[in-house]
């Protein structure tokens, strides 16, 4: 695309343009270069800064350049390219239109220009003084688009560089507009850097889309409550379209990046509507981020009434204020009929707690304090299983003869036994790999934790500070068996039957049972269950000595290891948990053969937790062994499971990441909810 053709105004379109002062600050000035190079169809815009820009304020675009002819007279007032007469000033586009920026801009600081056009031969530079050349401008090398280098800015206004804020203030400034200007123009690629360094402070890509600027510039805490609004009215001639926060959010600071017809401008009126609208939603004091862009007849506008055109007037304005709250009541009233506490399933790291000096203290606020239950040591806990009885769950009955526990005898436990250590290094490398997953977050908020309560048998909640978690218990419990398996390793207590149960027998009632997922193709029953047996049989030895599971020589299963003290398996699942066993686990290497039996032990350890809910107001239709097993078994959840979960268990950093442990609440924000109300 050509550049245009930039005329000299003629005298009396100078003279009812009001052209005031331009140029307050280095933001000022920015802009104006901003929407100069927007008006040249950039889509790459480049800004380097230093000392607030102040001492150097630099733009660089792809834009369509600067024909030489017209080098001569940019810089002079009143030259343009996109006006001719008053009258273009009812149907204006273009974000430039008097003609004063960059004649401003050369009274007040020493200035540069590059630029090349599409279809010239090379660049050429040029440098000005009181908006006048100093020099014919001089060849040089260049891409295309234009440079501009703006360099000392108030050099010869001693009071105004003084009344400047600090460097810091004005770098903040700068980059406010350049904010402002990526978010509305997403399309294109801003960048925004101080001299010197090679990380930039604002980048956007080009043809990006505006919740994914806003998600850069300001956060994904901001781009997540977003919705999108829109409104238009033919009557009016307006559209409007653009995205607010929802009833969720709130901030301390003020954001409202308004636009109208793609100018970067203050509505105080438009303000104060919108702060009614919210005052509804939020707490009091609190701000919400909007961004709109409103879209009006140029006709109908006047955007000549400020020197920096921050400002602009337009007709029916309490119109079309009404129609932008109506539009905005509507998507927040959406919202409200349907509030959403988000979740967090990725757990960040364990806080650490501040230091306090001696003698200082600090104010707890009630938001802040950890509640904690007065019942929390109840007697209950000391007098074991509301059923008091350690006969595991047989309410299936088998034709095994009685599958009830004789004893519980503990060789870890013991003081007087002596710890078996562990040197196989196939067992060393698994504790290892555990220890290597182990997420340090998880790990202190399970390790300081207040249990709550039990959900299901499936799930129970945790309290660790001020944050309440919904815990997979069947996952947890699963996983902190198989790290007993390793750390306790060849130091197992031992749970023995009554009745030793025959493992021929068992493994055809699993094979009968359509969970085992038996085929003909698999071969006769009988015989594999004969093969389950042997293979089990053979292997009796090293499971005692390892795993203090006896299997005598006749094919009987004796014992289970104890894994956790007062905690038994359901047995209903010893058939299936022994045909996984001979098929499931790896015998032929030694790695992997010890991973797969914990794994498949823990399994089967953890199947009585996994159902998802307790049946309650269903009690009438129960056995009384049945209500007596759903006491017992949230009785162990609370006093055998997570003591242990607090004591030794070391999660895995997938735990953080699936929905093992999920925080459901924050007392913090509990209270910002409450506010509202």
């Amino acid at each position: 695309m050509k550049p245009s053709v930039i005329r000299r105004l003629d005298e009396t379109t100078v003279n009812r343009i009001a052209a005031g002062e331009v140029i307050q600050r280095p933001a000022s000035a920015l802009k104006e270069m901003i929407e100069n190079s927007l008006d040249a169809h950039a889509s790459t815009i480049q800004i380097t800064v230093k000392s607030g820009g102040m001492k150097l304020l630099q733009i660089q675009d792809n834009g369509t350049g600067i024909r030489k002819e017209d080098l001569e007279i940019v810089c002079e007032r009143f030259t343009t390219s996109k006006l001719e007469k008053f009258e273009d000033l009812a149907t204006i586009v273009t974000y430039g239109f008097r003609g004063e920026a960059l004649a401003s801009v050369s009274h007040v600081a020493h200035l540069s220009i590059v630029t090349k056009t599409v279809d010239g031969q090379c660049a050429y530079r040029a440098s000005y003084v009181d908006s006048k050349l100093k020099a014919p401008p001089k060849p040089c090398a260049g891409n295309q688009g234009t440079q501009i280098t703006v360099e000392d800015l108030f050099y010869n206004m001693s009071t105004r560089r003084r009344a400047l804020k600090s460097v810091s203030e004005e770098h903040n400034k700068i980059a406010h507009i350049v904010e402002h200007y990526a978010v509305h123009n997403a399309h294109v690629g801003f960048t925004l850097k101080k001299q010197g360094e090679s990380l930039a402070d604002i980048r956007t890509p080009p043809n990006s889309t505006v919740v994914d600027n806003i998600r850069i510039i300001y956060g994904n805490n901001i781009a997540k409550e977003l919705v999108e609004v829109d409104a238009s009215d033919e009557t009016l001639k307006m559209k409007m379209k653009g995205y607010i926060s929802n009833v969720n959010y709130s901030a301390k600071k003020y954001n409202m990046l308004l636009f109208i017809n793609h100018r970067l401008v203050e509505s105080a009126a438009l303000k104060k509507v919108l702060d009614q609208v919210y005052s509804v939603y939020i707490p009091k004091n609190s701000h919400p981020f909007l961004y709109l862009s409103l879209e009006l007849d140029p006709r109908n506008m006047d955007v000549n009434v400020h020197p920096t055109k921050r400002e602009v007037h337009f007709l029916h304005e309490d119109l079309v204020l009404d129609k932008i709250k109506m539009a905005v009541e509507s998507k927040l009233l959406g919202c409200n009929t349907s509030r959403v506490f988000y979740t967090q399933a990725r757990l960040p790291g364990a806080s650490v707690p501040k230091e306090t000096a001696v003698g200082e203290t600090n104010k707890t606020y009630a938001h802040h304090m950890v509640r904690t239950d007065s019942s929390l040591q109840k007697l209950d806990k000391f007098f074991g299983p509301p059923a008091a009885t350690t006969t595991p769950s047989t309410s299936k009955a088998t034709d095994l003869g009685q599958a009830d526990v004789k004893s519980k005898e503990t060789s870890s436990g013991s003081k007087a036994a002596k710890r078996v250590e562990c040197k196989l290094r196939s067992v060393l490398e698994l504790r290892h790999d555990v220890e290597d997953k182990m997420h340090v977050g998880l790990r202190e908020l399970l390790k300081n934790s207040t249990f709550v309560g039990c959900v299901s048998p499936k799930q129970a909640l945790v309290q660790h500070e001020t944050r309440l978690y919904l815990c997979n218990t069947a996952r947890l419990s699963e996983e902190l068996f198989y790290q007993t398996m390793l750390y306790d390793f060849a130091n197992f207590g031992m749970i023995k039957f009554a009745n030793p149960l025959p493992i021929h027998e068992m493994a055809l009632m699993a094979l009968d049972d359509p969970a085992c997922g038996w085929t003909e193709v698999d071969g006769p029953k009988n015989e594999l269950a004969r093969s389950i047996e042997e293979v089990l049989t053979q292997k009796g030895p090293m499971l005692d000595e390892y795993f203090s599971m006896i299997v005598d020589s006749t094919g009987n299963l004796c014992s289970l290891p104890l894994l956790l003290d007062q905690y038994t398996p359901e047995t209903r699942g010893l058939p299936l948990f022994i045909v996984d066993l001979s098929t499931e686990v790896d015998w032929d290497d030694e790695k992997g053969c010890f991973d797969s039996f914990c794994r498949e032990t823990a399994r089967f350890y953890s199947k009585q937790l996994e159902s998802d809910c307790w049946e309650d107001g269903q009690e009438d239709s129960l056995s009384q062994i049945e209500l007596d097993d759903r006491r017992d078994l949230r009785w162990v959840v609370e006093y055998v499971i997570y003591p242990a979960l607090r004591r030794s268990f070391l999660p895995p950093k997938q735990f953080a990441e699936d929905a093992t442990i999920l925080q459901i609440a924050n007392l913090p924000d509990l209270y910002k909810v409450f506010e509202r109300c």
